[in-house]
């Protein structure tokens, strides 16, 4: 598998050879190719979205224009559970992979109008040739973390399917007759009998996965030993950094969780106050919101003598709670990086 190296050793690497570049825009069905070698488009075409007729494309487009396997980079937008085939090809057939946020291509790529399959696919490979210095190859998780994935996704499902049912057994009886209202709940109730049952069967399924993880069960001990910090936002932390391997700055993961401050003052006229930005993960900050709220409710608690404090000194509630929000991330961070359980007699050495 191609290993991916520093920004400075990929420029001057990606500097000795011609490289072609493969824009492909992922659907269900199918993917839009587009080959680009230097800055001009050589063919585009339209396979289905299968690992198999993906292998077969690239294997027939290197041989048809001639091309070396170490020459190609293929860029494709992150588009969830529609990636998995080409993931699969091209690990199995070492081409170079890059996955990146369709956010990021499209405010990279200027004024555009118009839109279709085939004119992404181009502008995916256009931006590939572009940015090359940015360039991260993308490494597969490791089966645990992408069962877990799975898993998470089937779970959450469940969980929002039972609470719109259990949502309709509490407000409708006033607003049907009463005959019907029982049958309805009777129907409704066994769905979350068995749906119940599901959410269960998945939790331990999780859960076993991480016991048998050597790494996965010990950064889940290590997590738990934080005052605030529970089992699922120990388990949504490990997923979101693949056990904090695509991060390792507290302060980056910050940014991603939108907790982090930013500026926004141009010239004289627009002077704000510094706010968090809405391009953020919400799933992941509302569980460390919630984390914060659970960690100021303890009694002799150091987050909740801080809130208290800074509440006093007359600071904004929510500003108090998103700097507590950064607190449990950089602490978060820091006993994974020291390999050691959070320690309130030894607060010195997990400052950022």
């Amino acid at each position: 598998m191609f290993k991916c190296l520093s920004k400075l050793n990929f420029k001057s690497f990606f500097t000795m050879k011609d490289f072609y570049f493969i824009g492909i825009d992922v659907s269900k069905k199918h993917l839009d190719c587009c080959l680009l070698f230097n800055s001009s488009v050589v063919r585009q075409d339209v396979i289905s979205n299968h690992q198999k007729s993906i292998e077969n494309y690239l294997s027939i487009l290197c041989s048809e224009e001639n091309i070396d396997i170490e020459q190609i980079v293929i860029c494709a937008e992150y588009t969830g559970l529609y990636i998995y085939p080409l993931v699969i090809a091209c690990q199995n057939n070492s081409y170079k992979l890059w996955l990146e946020d369709p956010t990021q291509i499209k405010y990279s790529s200027g004024l555009q109008r118009g839109k279709n399959d085939a004119i992404d696919a181009k502008r995916i490979a256009l931006y590939a040739s572009r940015y090359i210095d940015r360039i991260k190859i993308y490494k597969k998780p490791s089966v645990g973390i992408e069962s877990i994935k799975l898993l998470s996704a089937e779970l959450n499902m469940l969980c929002v399917d039972k609470a719109k049912y259990q949502a309709q057994i509490s407000d409708q009886k006033e607003y049907m007759p009463n005959d019907m209202y029982k049958i309805k709940s009777k129907r409704l109730t066994l769905l979350i009998k068995e749906l119940d049952k599901a959410i269960n069967e998945i939790e331990n399924e999780i859960e076993n996965i991480v016991k048998n993880d050597v790494l996965l069960s010990r950064q889940m001990e290590l997590l738990l030993s934080i005052e605030g910090v529970g089992k699922k936002t120990s388990l949504k932390m490990i997923l979101e950094t693949q056990a904090f391997t695509k991060f390792t700055d507290s302060r980056k993961f910050c940014c991603h969780a939108g907790v982090a401050p930013f500026s926004y003052v141009s010239g004289s006229s627009q002077h704000s106050k510094n706010k968090v930005s809405q391009r953020a993960n919400k799933s992941i900050k509302t569980l460390l919101h919630l984390a914060a709220l659970s960690a100021i409710q303890k009694k002799n608690s150091e987050l909740r003598v801080y809130y208290e404090r800074k509440i006093a000194d007359g600071k904004n509630k929510m500003s108090v709670l998103n700097a507590i929000r950064a607190k449990l991330i950089y602490r978060i961070f820091a006993v994974i990086k020291n390999d050691q359980s959070y320690d309130l007699n030894h607060i010195s050495q997990y400052t950022n």
